[in-house]
């Protein structure tokens, strides 16, 4: 696949490597608002997400309209994975849509999801969770998805025709159903995923080549691991960093089994490691909202 041609419009070179670096799981709790301030105003991060149906959402929606230069997106939820914290639709009737368990919250992981939620329930629910963060002061920059809970299929189709409704750029990569495969997808999804992105960049809607992240199961080395994801961004890519930055409190403690590698996420991008690490490897950093610019008017589902 060639160069991804949404580095030409941003005033790129066609062998520029380009990143952005993407805080996830913004409101999840107090730790994960506070430490994407920390992250933002050192400038060691250019994008986030916010988790509309969470308890913490309020504090990040003050952020955003304290700081309305602030890159936001909105993290599209439909999966609860803790216990005992859980949390769940502001939709009403979701569980006849198939959006909840036992509990009356969100399922565990996005393979309940697939199995039993209605896409119009879904696409009921994201929208309430667009509209939300709307109406909160989040004038969004983008939409992805939280533990992948909209690449199943259909779920998917509401997804990208929602963003397109609103005119924000959805999680869409570069990549061929083969590629997908890789993932364990099914192969109808994998077909799905490659035609949907081949559409938005006819359309002129920005798509990604990459998604790089390290596992939060991952403690050791962590900081050698990222640079080395960062370092495989190849000339011509524009690629996509995941980070789940928090504070170390007690709250975070209670809630995430994998909390140490969340606080180590904040502790090596605030550093300035990280950065120098993409001035070195001369990578360049962007957000969201510079994609989302690109998009041509009239562009709509």
């Amino acid at each position: 696949m060639g160069p991804n041609p949404a580095l030409k419009k941003l005033g790129f070179a066609e062998t520029d490597r380009v990143v952005l670096v993407h805080t996830d799981d913004i409101g999840m709790c107090q730790a994960s608002v506070s430490a994407f301030d920390d992250l933002w105003q050192a400038g060691a991060v250019s994008c986030g997400s916010a988790m509309v149906p969470c308890a913490w959402f309020n504090a990040a929606a003050d952020y955003c309209r304290a700081n309305p230069e602030v890159d936001m997106g909105v993290h599209a939820t439909l999966t609860s994975e803790w216990h005992p914290y859980r949390w769940g639709p502001l939709t009403s009737g979701a569980a006849v849509g198939g959006l909840t368990d036992g509990e009356a919250k969100f399922p565990k992981t996005s393979e309940a999801v697939a199995e039993a939620a209605e896409p119009q329930a879904v696409k009921a629910e994201l929208k309430a969770q667009i509209e939300h963060a709307k109406a909160a002061g989040i004038e969004p920059t983008h939409i992805d998805t939280h533990m992948g809970s909209v690449m199943h299929g259909p779920l998917y189709d509401v997804f990208v025709d929602l963003a397109l409704e609103y005119g924000i750029p959805p999680f869409a990569l570069r990549l061929t159903a083969e590629q997908w495969s890789f993932g364990g997808y099914p192969e109808e999804s994998c077909a799905l995923f490659e035609r949907r992105a081949a559409e938005l960049e006819a359309a002129g809607v920005p798509t990604l080549d990459r998604i790089l992240s390290v596992s939060l199961s991952e403690e050791e080395d962590r900081a050698g691991k990222t640079k080395q994801a960062l370092s495989s961004i190849k000339p011509g890519q524009m690629s996509y960093f995941i980070l789940h930055p928090s504070h170390d409190t007690a709250e975070l403690r209670g809630i995430c089994p994998d909390w140490r590698s969340r606080v180590m996420d904040l502790e090596m991008f605030l550093s300035g490691e990280m950065a120098d690490h993409l001035a070195k490897e001369s990578i360049h950093l962007i957000g969201y909202r510079a994609l989302k610019d690109l998009i041509p008017q009239g562009v709509a589902a």
